[in-house]
């Protein structure tokens, strides 16, 4: 098996493994990493914000605008990524709230000791109260999986400021640690396939006849 082909195995046994952890430390986070204050606080708001599709809407625009008056291949390849990005943001919100409607798994509860489901007979198209996966978190992971797709050395930190957009979700008590998790395999997945889609098909255009 090449590399290439080693290399998605090798993530998605990487993701189960974070999913089933993270599941074993769900009730331990509910109890101990409430910091409701979080989101009111400078550094709370800074790690919240990547999981607001508008801000990726932005650095969207700042890679448009800094394409001009570059060559030809350097305003290509930042303009790909700019669509790259809205696309991604675009499949990892939907995307996440569509699992939500499946699933069904209800927002977590300090008094309730097991997760709750929410029957399919019940609001069946609402995902107001379901916690799987943070739809926060699948957007912010999206956008940095997208953009440090094509900025690979600036990656930890993009992925870094994801995964706090999420924590901040767990600090609120508006998701379990798994609902996160969730989120951030299903939207780095997606960040980074569409990503690799547009700049296959950039590359293509490039070297056509």
């Amino acid at each position: 098996m090449t590399e290439d082909r080693r290399r998605p195995t090798l993530w998605l046994v990487l993701g189960v493994a974070i999913l089933v952890a993270t599941h074993w430390l769900d009730r331990w986070g509910v109890a101990s990493l409430a910091i409701p204050s979080a989101n009111d606080r400078d550094w709370g708001r800074l790690l919240r914000v990547m999981g607001f599709a508008p801000t990726w809407l932005v650095v969207s625009a700042i890679l448009w605008l800094e394409a001009r008056g570059q060559s030809a291949e350097s305003a290509a390849a930042l303009r790909t990524t700019a669509v790259a990005i809205i696309a991604a943001v675009a499949l990892g919100g939907l995307g996440a709230e569509a699992l939500k409607l499946l699933v069904r798994r209800e927002r977590p509860d300090p008094t309730i000791a097991t997760y709750v489901f929410r029957p399919f007979a019940v609001d069946p198209w609402s995902t107001r109260r379901l916690g799987f996966p943070s739809s926060h978190a699948a957007v912010a992971f999206a956008g940095a999986s997208a953009l440090a797709f094509r900025f690979r050395k600036a990656a930890p930190i993009l992925l870094g400021l994801a995964a706090g957009c999420g924590l901040t979700r767990v600090f609120a008590g508006a998701h379990f640690l798994s609902d996160v998790a969730g989120a951030g395999v299903f939207g780095s997945a997606a960040g980074w396939w569409v990503a690799g889609r547009f700049e296959r098909r950039r590359a293509r255009l490039s070297f056509s006849p």
